[in-house]
């Protein structure tokens, strides 16, 4: 599938609120074709091209900052659920109650979320990188890496705290799931991922997404350094279950 059609499938999979935010490829690769190969042309448009990708990084930088912040709230009033539910589980002995199931619901969602802003910066970073290798293609220039130099500074590329919530947020499901209650969290689980979760809400999303970050981060023979480091899925059974296809690949 080519990049124009993958960016395009996964704005539609990422929550309604994001469709906006998401690199206007379409019209860049529109401003490409139109660029004379001429001197006086190329640097007219060369101007234009390189404001027009500042002001997308300004709309990923802005969104991604945004989004940040509120989980870093979100993630704190999480723990504090999570810490209430916990304690009412150990005097109410290891069985599941109620509370225990929606807080893990809300783990679920929230730990969803945070990879679709993952997923957010790997596909804008990548979608940047093929622009531009279009551009330097179309007018022999070598705009490319000067640019994706700046890009890797860039807050929504920086992924560390989201990451680590991630990390954290995955340590949260171990602990509401414990030993004694194993056998009811993949009852749970089954029949959750049996409905209706897979055909829609944050967790068809966030599977979308994973696969979608696992095509843009494997390693081949063309790899470069614009491309992302390969990335391991966690070994579930929904993400094992579905077949990947080809790579996208920044040569």
């Amino acid at each position: 599938m080519k990049f124009g059609k993958r960016l395009k499938h996964q704005t539609q999979q990422s929550l309604p609120e994001w469709r906006d935010k998401f690199l206007s490829y379409k019209d860049l690769k529109k401003l490409v074709k139109l660029i004379s190969v001429s001197t006086a042309d190329c640097a007219e448009a060369e101007k234009e091209f390189v404001y027009l990708l500042n002001g997308e990084i300004d709309k990923f930088n802005a969104f991604f900052m945004e989004q940040e912040e509120e989980f870093v709230i979100r993630h704190k009033e999480l723990q504090q659920g999570i810490e209430m539910a916990m304690n009412k589980w150990r005097q109410n002995g290891c069985g599941f109650r109620e509370e225990m199931v929606e807080i893990r619901k809300e783990i679920v969602n929230f730990h969803g979320e945070m990879v679709l802003l993952i997923n957010y910066s790997n596909i804008n970073y990548t979608g940047i990188a093929k622009i531009l290798k279009k551009y330097d293609k179309r007018t022999g220039g070598f705009l490319r890496r000067p640019f994706i130099k700046n890009v890797l500074s860039q807050p929504f590329f920086t992924t560390d705290i989201i990451s680590k919530l991630v990390k954290e947020c995955e340590t949260a499901m171990e602990m509401v799931f414990p030993p004694c209650a194993v056998e009811e969290s993949l009852r749970f689980r089954r029949k959750t991922v049996g409905s209706d979760v897979l055909r829609d809400g944050v967790f068809r999303n966030t599977v979308a997404a994973l696969l979608t970050m696992q095509e843009m981060r494997k390693g081949s023979s063309t790899y470069s350094d614009f491309s992302l480091p390969p990335l391991n899925l966690p070994d579930f059974d929904v993400i094992q279950s579905l077949q990947v296809s080809s790579p996208i690949q920044i040569p």
